[in-house]
């Protein structure tokens, strides 16, 4: 039976959707998420890009949503109502804003936080605390956040290389088997992969050339019996190219971990604190970045010095990698 398990943990929140013990969708939230997909809030619109088609709008908090479709009959500088479809996504080059769209009726309403979203999908979900089992964990969670981090994720046969561009996520395929075999279990893999981190937007997939028509309608039909709806895809052409395009609505697993390793590392060392059984004063060692993260929020320390009955200290060892920090006694 499926179940999701929610973390409220600090700095971000976590969710997985585990069947049969393996971790299905993995998503985190971070605390810094404002205006989540669904939000309806007053903006002012500060510049027509086209007019009748595209504008950009700055909510209260000075961020900017891409309004689109523009209403003819707003001007620049009106104050105006929008609903954010589409949450800010931070590409290492190319950080896109928030998308929006006009409101204009609609009540004033924040957006769905993670628990409820997966609330909404009508799969039980169990909350997971920072004693007692680590079911997270248990269900694969560093597992899964690594194969995120490295883009690699390994089949029976193969390779999965995932590769976020500015322009789509390029899965490319590598692997021993003969070209069929291997496009049909690729196939299989690509669509878990695809559910599994969050994947969305335009998306291709570079199969084996295969020998003929029959063989790639067969690693289509293996795609459509994995990954579910919503999604459009093209057939896979004669070079064995396919391309999938789902709803996006935010920054895949992928992306959260790539944009901003260090804002992402932090959090999880404070979840490993958590869990560490360590009771009354800790250090936390970690790389300069994420000692600077942890620094720059004091409430975060409040919290896991709560959770663990006395002082937390930071400190910063750079030959430590990002990921690579760890909790000792003070």
């Amino acid at each position: 039976m499926a179940e999701w398990l929610y973390e409220a943990g600090i700095g971000e929140a976590r969710a997985a959707l585990v069947e049969n013990g393996e971790i299905i969708e993995a998503l985190i939230e971070p605390d810094t998420t404002v205006w989540r997909a669904g939000t309806i809030a007053d903006a002012q619109l500060v510049e027509i890009l086209m007019p009748g088609r595209r504008g950009v709008a700055r909510l209260d908090d000075g961020a900017e949503a891409l309004v689109e479709p523009l209403p003819r009959e707003w001007t620049q500088g009106a104050r105006v109502r929008v609903e954010i479809v589409r949450e800010a996504i931070a590409e290492p080059r190319n950080p896109k804003r928030a998308k929006a769209r006009p409101a204009v009726d609609a009540d004033l309403k924040a957006g769905p936080h993670l628990r409820d979203r997966i609330a909404a999908r009508g799969t039980p979900v169990a909350d997971c605390l920072p004693h007692g089992e680590d079911r997270l964990e248990a269900a694969g969670w560093s597992e899964v956040l690594a194969s995120a981090q490295s883009g690699r994720v390994e089949f029976a046969g193969g390779t999965l290389l995932i590769e976020p561009t500015a322009a789509m996520t390029v899965i490319d395929i590598d692997g021993y088997l003969q070209p069929a075999p291997l496009a049909f279990a690729a196939a299989e893999a690509a669509a878990r992969a695809i559910r599994r981190f969050g994947i969305a937007g335009s998306i291709g997939i570079d199969f084996p050339t295969l020998g003929n028509r029959d063989e790639r309608q067969t690693a289509a039909e293996r795609f459509d019996a994995i990954l579910p709806q919503p999604f459009e895809r093209t057939a896979i052409n004669g070079f064995g190219l396919m391309q999938v395009i789902r709803p996006r609505l935010r920054a895949s697993l992928i992306e959260q971990l790539r944009a901003d390793p260090a804002a992402r590392a932090a959090p999880a060392l404070l979840r490993r604190a958590e869990r560490s059984g360590l009771v009354g004063a800790t250090r936390l060692v970690a790389a300069p970045a994420v000692i600077d993260r942890l620094s720059a929020r004091p409430d975060w320390i409040d919290r896991l010095s709560r959770h663990l009955g006395g002082t937390v200290g930071l400190r910063a060892d750079p030959v430590l990698t990002i990921w690579g920090g760890y909790e000792e006694r003070a």
